[in-house]
């Protein structure tokens, strides 16, 4: 809007607007006290430029006016969340695992967990509720990675974590607080409608996405199914939250039931033909990277896992120079899930 108030127009409309026979050439005295405020007027126009794209919210808006602006309609970003999971300890019966005992992947880089609550070894084994010391996607590991012990805890002799860890998740990213943004003034919630429960579902820190089922059971029913921030089945202590925000402004006489999206494995198999030198394993797990991310993306967006899709993933790894009888839970073609339902990765199998 102000790209032509350049220090030139500027100086050129002070110079025009200056009293007959006052000599404004360049040089004069007049051009040259008259160049300094021409300069800092082009920069306030600048600043006014940045003024009214600041003022409205859109993907170029920086982080920080981002949070203003959401903040007029009572909007805060969401921060990062912990991973959980549980981790067995094996040692002598009858040794405590204190809360807040500490565990590590065996990593260069170790990604720390800490108990959240205290067990005792039993017959061998204490399994125990925990978490990654820090929010993030890094605390959430595959099974087994946690190896390690922290600490000096007499009695245990190894750590492992028998499932993933998973709802880790960082500091809500500026698309996704735009989109609540724009969820808020696009979406009327008003009265308890299905934006209203969506409006408060996604208030909860560690909710991702929620579909809405009004009537669900019934008149004066509603079921709330919900995703963690990384697009997963969220763990009870979410549920609880989201349960406990709803109820306390959900309108009279309505049933509300939250409940996790239920996860649905998405296994893939084929028969490949490598290049030379290339190393299936290594295959295997950036074909597992990529078929994750690929569901997140489409998680609570469509019930179709696209054979196509999954066959375009496959055929981008370079080292694949050919493949067959590719599957996706033992069939060809498309797989639907339901409308409360989350496909994650599952098993990769691969053959030469």
């Amino acid at each position: 809007m102000f790209e032509n108030q350049t220090k030139e127009a500027i100086l050129d409309r002070m110079r025009n607007a200056s009293p007959e026979g006052i000599d404004t050439r360049q040089g004069s005295i007049t051009y040259d006290l008259l160049s300094p405020a021409a300069i800092e007027l082009a920069h306030a126009y600048i600043a006014l430029e940045n003024v009214l794209k600041f003022g409205f919210a859109g993907p170029e808006q920086p982080s920080g006016y981002l949070d203003l602006r959401a903040a007029e309609m009572g909007i805060t970003r969401r921060p990062s969340e912990k991973a959980a999971g549980e981790i067995v300890f094996k040692g002598d019966d009858n040794t405590v695992v204190p809360k807040g005992t500490s565990v590590s992947t065996d990593e260069e880089e170790a990604i720390v967990f800490v108990t959240t609550e205290a067990g005792v070894i039993d017959q061998g084994t204490a399994k125990v509720k925990a978490e990654a010391a820090v929010g993030g996607v890094r605390g959430n590991v595959d099974a087994g990675r946690i190896k390690l012990m922290l600490g000096n805890l007499t009695g245990v002799v190894s750590v492992t974590n028998p499932e993933e860890f998973k709802n880790g998740a960082e500091r809500e990213s500026d698309e996704s607080l735009l989109g609540r943004y724009y969820d808020r003034v696009r979406r009327p919630a008003t009265s308890g409608n299905a934006w209203h429960y969506r409006q408060w579902a996604l208030e909860v820190s560690g909710v991702g996405d929620v579909k809405v089922f009004p009537t669900w059971k019934g008149g004066g029913t509603v079921k709330l199914s919900i995703l963690s921030e990384d697009k997963r089945e969220p763990n009870d202590e979410i549920i609880g939250k989201v349960q406990d925000a709803v109820d306390e402004r959900r309108p009279v006489g309505a049933d509300v039931t939250v409940s996790g999206a239920e996860e649905v494995k998405i296994n893939v198999s084929a028969s490949l033909k490598l290049a030379s030198g290339a190393d299936l394993e290594g295959i295997k797990t950036l074909f597992g990277k990529k078929l994750e991310h690929f569901l997140a993306g489409i998680a609570f967006k469509t019930t179709i896992v696209s054979y196509n899709q999954i066959f375009g993933l496959l055929l981008d790894i370079a080292q694949v120079e050919d493949f067959q009888e590719l599957k996706i839970n033992g069939e060809k073609g498309n797989y639907k899930i339901k409308e409360d339902q989350v496909a994650v990765a599952g098993a990769v199998e691969f053959i030469v």
